[in-house]
């Protein structure tokens, strides 16, 4: 997949002892509430601090104490609202939405995990890249499919570029561009785990779709140049690569963890590395560390049948693994949605909502999309709608789980 910006931090989990400030209106009083050392308000607001550990049960308390949570925001702590990670709740008991509590706020920032220290980075960059060689070009696109696209796979050896799946590397054409400059760089997710489709750590894979787009102006198709390179590379051509680069759609060193993934088209690339790291016999056999035995779930959004990208390898995961991990396609032109129009992956995501919705809530689950950026707003308005059942804003809920909710699109 081409990513004009994979950059970012690693997928990790927040300590237990990160705390939040919930801002909840509405409680009312009941049995329930008599229980809690501060009065409750008829009008106003109640700011509580909530351990990370007890998110999701705080969350449930307040609704059945009938109240709505209006923010959540990181605190900054100070050793005066918790200790030792303590879980307690500690009110604020003021009586309007301008009051806000002493300790000072600051932007969520992502834990760090020894694990996560040596992720490798710009190990060639763009002034002295890495030449590497085209192994293979295959097309994955089936007889009737709409588009041209390539799984792509090139020799590393010689070289010290390795990389973690998630990552993406960088592709110079050949050539130059109409200044007489060599072109830029361009990055793509890679497609394959870090041991590579051959298993011996020397190999890397790209998934790439033809660019194909009409002039604005002259209305003439313009093929994209890096994509035109690539597509068009036969075994044994040299390519320039650059990176890795990018932390943001590391996976969870966890192997019982919960993994959501939404793609569209080429966005599967970085879904094929974490599938065959989760489910492939001999991947399993060299990572002895990380046996995964949690849930993964892919939705998949592509035009066609033909299109569906690595289709028997997902369906071989599907059929083997049926406790471990669910496929999901959105086949846009041959599946309507409840409205009878196409069905796109937001579409499928509003279906499975109240699904995405409790695993969310879990700890243990990342979320990961990939692909066209048309589809984030779709998205968040079927997570809103899940949330909004347990009076939870699902954009403030969102901003907190920013550790485990990654996006990479274009």
């Amino acid at each position: 997949m081409y990513n004009p910006s994979a950059a970012g931090g690693s997928a990790n989990s927040l300590s237990g002892s990160r705390l939040f400030v919930y801002e909840v209106e509405g409680l009312r009083q009941n049995q329930e509430t008599d229980k809690m050392e501060y009065p409750i308000r008829r009008s106003g607001s109640i700011f509580m601090t909530v351990s990370y550990a007890r998110m999701n049960q705080e969350m449930q308390r307040i609704t059945r104490m009938g109240g709505r949570i209006v923010s959540i925001r990181p605190l900054d702590v100070n050793g005066t609202a918790a200790t030792n990670g303590s879980s307690a709740l500690k009110a604020e008991p003021q009586a309007s939405t301008s009051a806000q509590p002493k300790q000072q706020s600051k932007p969520m920032t992502q834990a760090k995990e020894k694990a996560k220290s040596n992720v490798p980075v710009n190990l060639y960059r763009p002034k002295d890249p890495f030449v590497g060689k085209c192994i293979s070009n295959e097309k994955l696109v089936a007889e009737g499919g709409i588009g041209e696209v390539q799984h792509i796979t090139f020799d590393l050896s010689g070289g010290d570029l390795h990389y973690l799946e998630g990552q993406s590397i960088g592709i110079i054409p050949d050539g130059t561009d109409d200044k007489g400059k060599p072109h830029k760089l361009r990055l793509y997710s890679i497609g394959s785990t870090r041991h590579g489709d051959k298993l011996d750590d020397k190999t890397v894979s790209l998934c790439v779709r033809q660019l194909e787009y009409k002039h604005p102006e002259t209305g003439e198709v313009v093929k994209g140049v890096c994509s035109t390179f690539l597509c068009n590379l036969e075994p044994g051509a040299d390519v320039k690569i650059t990176g890795p680069v990018g932390k943001e759609m590391l996976l969870p060193d966890d192997p019982e963890a919960n993994i959501i993934m939404m793609a569209t088209g080429t966005g599967i690339a970085p879904f094929r590395a974490y599938l065959w790291r989760m489910f492939k016999d001999d991947e399993r056999d060299l990572n002895p560390d990380y046996q995964f035995n949690g849930f993964a779930w892919l939705i998949f959004g592509i035009p066609t049948t033909p299109n569906i990208l690595y289709k028997e390898e997902l369906e071989e995961i599907q059929e083997r693994y049926p406790d471990n991990f669910k496929l999901t396609y959105a086949i846009s032109r041959e599946q309507q949605n409840p409205e009878g129009g196409r069905m796109y992956i937001q579409h499928r995501v509003a279906e499975h909502a109240d699904a995405i919705w409790t695993m969310v809530k879990q700890e243990k689950t990342h979320v990961y999309i990939c692909g066209l950026k048309g589809m984030e707003d779709g998205i968040d308005e079927a997570m809103s709608a899940a949330a909004a059942k347990e009076n939870v804003v699902w954009k403030d809920y969102q901003r907190s789980i920013k550790e485990r909710w990654h996006v990479e699109t274009y």
